[in-house]
């Protein structure tokens, strides 16, 4: 099998490894991929929001399947006209990747579903604004309707704080605070069966302890060793396997990887937010433990044939990811830094431990920074202490003027 990887980071690293171990793949590519993928796939320069361009690429290259990482492209309909060109693709139809983005499309689908979520109100003006504020009061949640790349959502107790975020989105969605942890679960799904991963948690704070502003995740980890055993049966039953059959019913079936943020509350499983996409970076813990091969999944998923896959198998290990972030990360980040350490991670942490390029290009003999999110170290190990520790001597060695990253991913969830 010829596959294609749409996208440059660390997702698509991650994608892109689970694939490269896979037997079943004769030719793997990546465009544009980043400094890390080129190791495991041939990299190709393509304007990802361009249908056109990257069904011609898909084409030449005689894939047969493409896998859309990224959402933006998504929602462009790139997945569509890749299927016009009579090319299997993992990926939503431009219509059905609405559930990621908008916010509100996904809480009409939610309430056609019967599926648990906040309440919430869509405002367009101020004064809708106001009257959302003041009748959910703090803490308050307020969500640009659109996509903003894992950065679109403020929480926070001031409300002037709160009031200039959604001043500033084109349409929002202000809802009620949602307490209790929260989870991510992925599902592979046809458009009518739907295949659950195995949950994950991660870490959207910039900080330790959950400070700092929102970023596109700094971290996850996986299994969660504190959730009910039936919470995957759960959240099939009543958030999952619902929302692809609305889909269905209204005709904008949805195909790929559909991705439930979830909130454990007092009142039981809620939906934060859907995702369209896998999750970064939640997939570099999923995939790590993933012991059933990614490519004949994902094409069977492409041609609606995935009644025909058995349930997928696990390793019996915990994983845990490490984000470094570059300097001024998430605000206006700094790039084009040298990064060090690379060969030492791969020399003296693999297979346990490895790297997986986020934000990165190759410049000369040297790989810098290209991005906010640069890296992420990403670990195995019998449990998520082990897998913790063996992280962390990685990220150890890594060298990146002014970064960053958080020192307690998985801590509490280990008993550390």
């Amino acid at each position: 099998m010829k596959v294609l990887v749409i996208g440059g980071g660390a997702r698509e690293h991650a994608l892109c490894r689970s694939l490269s171990l896979d037997p079943d793949v004769t030719a793997l590519h990546c465009a544009p991929g980043n400094a890390g993928i080129a190791e495991v796939a041939e990299l190709h320069q393509v304007d990802a929001l361009d249908g056109a361009a990257v069904a011609g690429l898909a084409r030449a290259l005689e894939a047969d399947l493409v896998v859309v990482g990224p959402e933006a492209p998504l929602v462009a309909g790139v997945a569509d006209a890749v299927r016009a060109a009579g090319i299997p693709c993992f990926g939503p139809s431009q219509e059905a990747a609405q559930l990621e983005g908008s916010k509100a499309f996904a809480k009409d689908v939610m309430a056609a579903a019967g599926v648990p979520t906040a309440r919430s109100y869509v405002c367009t003006t101020p004064d809708e604004i106001d009257e959302a504020l003041d009748a959910f009061g703090a803490p308050y949640v307020v969500k640009d309707d659109g996509l903003a790349a894992g950065k679109g959502v403020v929480v926070t107790g001031d409300v002037e704080q709160a009031r200039a975020h959604a001043l500033s989105c084109e349409r929002v969605v202000i809802e009620e605070y949602l307490d209790g942890p929260e989870v991510s679960l992925f599902a592979i799904t046809d458009g009518t069966t739907v295949l659950p991963l195995t949950p994950a948690q991660d870490f959207k704070r910039a900080y330790d302890d959950d400070e700092g502003p929102n970023t596109g995740g700094m971290g996850a980890y996986s299994p969660l060793p504190w959730a009910e055993p039936k919470l995957v049966d759960e959240v099939m039953d009543t958030v999952l396997q619902p929302t692809v059959d609305e889909l269905r019913r209204r005709g904008t079936p949805f195909s790929g990887l559909l991705y439930a943020g979830l909130a454990l509350t007092g009142r039981g499983v809620r939906v934060i937010e859907f995702n369209a996409r896998f999750g970064d970076p939640e997939t570099q813990v999923v995939l790590a433990r993933l012991r059933t091969p990614l490519a004949r999944v994902l094409l069977n998923a492409a041609n609606g044939t995935l009644d025909s896959e058995p349930p997928l198998t696990w390793r019996d290990e915990a994983a845990v990811t490490v984000v470094v972030a570059s300097e001024n990360y998430p605000a206006s980040p700094r790039t084009g830094d040298p990064v060090t350490g690379l060969d030492a991670v791969a020399e003296h942490d693999a297979p346990h431990a490895y790297v997986l390029h986020a934000g990165t290009r190759r410049d000369g003999e040297h790989v810098v920074s290209a991005g906010g999110r640069v890296l992420s170290v990403t670990a195995t190990g019998k449990d998520l202490a082990q897998a913790r520790q063996r992280a962390y001597a990685a990220v150890d060695r890594i060298g990146l003027k002014g970064s960053h990253h958080r020192t307690d991913i998985a801590r509490r969830a280990a008993g550390e």
